[in-house]
């Protein structure tokens, strides 16, 4: 369980939308930190990535090689 408080704006837009749609503020709150969780868990995989390419830990792949290796070429 984990309790929040927010600012008063945000309370009321969230009053508001629930009343408007018919869901609670939880299931509001729920799905923008689900959203907002996946892109800062995307962004933290990416920087690793490119760290590792950046110290010859990993290495990239041309396009061509990859439409090449899988049959993608028209």
């Amino acid at each position: 369980m984990l309790a929040i408080r927010l600012p008063q704006s945000i309370e009321k837009r969230l009053e508001k939308l629930a009343r408007r749609t018919g869901r609670t503020k939880t299931y509001y709150v729920r799905e923008a930190i689900l959203e907002h969780l996946e892109d800062l868990e995307d962004m933290y995989l990416a920087e690793g990535a490119l760290e590792r390419i950046r110290s010859g830990e990993d290495q990239t792949i041309p396009l061509k090689d990859v439409v090449k290796r899988h049959g993608l070429q028209r």
